[in-house]
């Protein structure tokens, strides 16, 4: 296999622990997943991670204290889709298929193992995406609502109907984020005003509503426990991100009552033990919870100030470890807990921008234009040209988050002419994924002290030979491919063996790296004139995309259009409307 300038590397079969990278651009190195090498069959008592995800659920049991990962079983997590731009999901759907991937990844146990060894067991999710439900009956009562979900983008402006100059960064200071739709808070606000029953719950004081955590803990607890962690909670838009309490400004903006929500507890403790039948885990304690993003950024091990991570999926998540102060963004980036490994521990905050569009860009091209066979070819078709011809491709389907966070930009295709090509278009896919990511870079350039280096990469689409060289060359930093594709599930079982009282495993910030962790490593191969050149077509682009999702005003009775109708006499009104009746009259 060929990089993309064409060069050989001398590390082809180099499989490289990260304090010993190579001095040259391994892009060519074949990837080799960690589950490929041979894993030790010593008995250690064993540690398993709920990993659910946008599209999966799984179940993954790891030994210790090495983490190798000797049984899993993962389930498509289907989603449905009411009207365009609205994403939803089964939430029995999800819990059931968590307990099937359970009892299915046990059944997978190497012979000198089983289930009675498993002594932890840590949750990792997707965040944001929120669920309502019946405290008595325990049964939903509405579908969960996904992340990337936009139904909320008419409360996103009465909500800033409200507000100072309608200031969508009003409360940046109190949550670290914006206001946008994609945040649960809009999404409880949505089922609370369109959907009688979670009204008629709230009324009676039976509603509970949660990030997907809370909905499986507290199945797995049978309603004893409805907790949170500060990650998941950070993603609310309802906790402050300095007493990491729910806030009481914030909940009344929103119209959330404190006995819907649950508990915010430390990433890392143990919170109690399963206790549904229904479960295989039956006994085991629950001493982990991540949001995945941030489960991500620790099985990354970027637990110092400064590292920085991007997983590559459907969406990007770029996270950089900013230590125990947090740094409100005035340019975009959002403010979120990284971590808390135990209820005395100090907080770890993260600057994070997220891009709504990755890997969903390559399956547009493969489902809806069909132009790439299968979105796992994408890098075979854009090897075959050696630029996009000047093409530039801004996939902003549903708006563009960090660091525009504009829901009136549509996606676009620009710099076309008669001699481009399908693999002009796939290829400008591929570095619109890593023209977003460098958008984020530059922001946290400017918001830290930190000069990034190094960028560590992991997910799915990174198994991309020609993206990460792209990446490279698009930001100019040095890309560190983990050979573990997905480490949230990694990151949050070193999260629950570390609790107190399970004491499996310590984070150790002062070690300099971890024989567990391996990296494949691309260097930039462009100067800095030709990143600057491109990067400022790609800026041009952008702004091209912005105000085409244009509405007429609403006429929606504002606070504001309230009072000032309120405040016309009435008999000035009927004057003038009669008025206005004869000039009609007389044309």
């Amino acid at each position: 296999m060929e990089s993309s300038n064409g060069n050989s590397s001398p590390y082809k079969n180099d499989m490289t622990e990260g304090k010993n990278a190579p001095p040259s651009s391994s892009a060519e190195v074949p990837f080799q997943h960690r589950l490929d090498r041979k894993v030790s069959m010593l008995p250690h008592r064993l540690v398993g991670v709920i990993d659910e995800g946008t599209s999966t659920v799984g179940f993954s049991i790891f030994t210790t204290p090495h983490f190798e990962e000797i049984a899993t079983h993962r389930m498509e997590m289907p989603l449905i889709a009411p009207k365009p731009g609205w994403f939803e999901q089964d939430a029995v759907v999800i819990i059931n298929n968590v307990y099937r991937c359970v009892e299915v990844a046990i059944t997978k146990l190497p012979e000198s193992f089983q289930k009675e060894d498993l002594v932890a067991i840590g949750i990792t999710n997707q965040r944001e995406t929120t669920v309502v439900w019946d405290s008595v009956s325990g049964k939903p009562l509405y579908n969960a609502i996904v992340w990337n979900d936009i139904r909320t983008n008419h409360t996103v402006d009465q909500v800033l109907a409200r507000v100072p100059d309608q200031n969508k960064n009003y409360f940046k200071h109190m949550c670290g984020l914006p206001i946008s739709p994609y945040f649960s808070a809009l999404k409880i606000r949505w089922l609370k005003d369109n959907v009688p029953a979670v009204k008629k719950a709230c009324r009676e004081k039976r509603c509970k509503v949660g990030t997907i955590d809370s909905w499986i803990i507290w199945n797995l607890t049978k309603g004893s426990l409805h907790i949170t962690d500060v990650t998941n909670a950070s993603r609310t838009m309802l906790m402050n991100i300095e007493t990491l309490q729910w806030d009481p400004v914030l909940l009344k903006t929103y119209s959330v009552t404190l006995n819907m929500l649950p508990q915010i507890c430390s990433s890392s403790e143990i919170y109690g033990s399963v206790t549904d039948e229904r479960s295989i885990l039956h006994g085991v304690d629950i001493s982990g919870i991540l949001g995945n993003q941030q489960a991500s950024l620790l099985g990354q091990m970027c637990i110092k100030p400064g590292q920085t991570k991007n997983t590559y999926r459907s969406g990007c998540f770029l996270l950089c470890n900013i230590g125990h102060q947090a740094i409100i963004s005035p340019r975009g980036l959002l403010t979120t807990i990284a971590y808390k490994l135990g209820p005395n521990a100090p907080v770890t905050y993260a600057l994070e921008g997220a891009v709504a569009v990755a890997g969903h860009a390559l399956e547009w091209l493969e489902k809806k234009v069909r132009i790439l066979p299968q979105a796992s070819d994408a890098e075979k078709f854009a090897e075959t040209v050696p630029t996009t011809g000047d093409v530039y491709f801004v996939p902003a389907f549903t708006g563009l988050y960090a660091p525009y966070w504009r829901k009136d930009a549509r996606g676009l295709i620009v710099g076309l002419t008669h001699h481009s090509t399908k693999h002009h278009v796939i290829r400008a896919a591929l570095e619109s994924i890593c023209f977003q990511t460098r958008d984020i870079l530059e922001c946290m350039y400017q918001e830290s002290e930190y000069k990034f280096s190094k960028l560590y990469a992991d997910g799915p689409l990174s198994s991309n030979n020609l993206l990460m060289q792209l990446q490279a060359d698009t930001a100019g930093v040095t890309v560190f491919r983990s050979q573990i594709l997905d480490p949230t599930a990694f990151g949050a079982a070193m999260c629950a063996a570390q609790a107190e009282g399970v004491d499996l495993f310590k984070f150790d910030i002062e070690k300099k790296y971890y024989e567990n962790i391996y990296y494949d490593v691309f260097l930039p191969t462009s100067n800095a004139a030709e990143q600057r050149q491109r990067y400022g077509k790609w800026k041009r682009a952008v702004e091209r995309s912005f105000d085409w999702a244009f509405r007429p005003k609403s006429s929606t009775m504002t606070e504001q259009r309230y009072q000032l109708l309120a405040s016309v006499p009435g008999s000035l009104f009927c004057f003038i409307s009669f008025a206005m009746f004869v000039h009609s009259m007389k044309k």
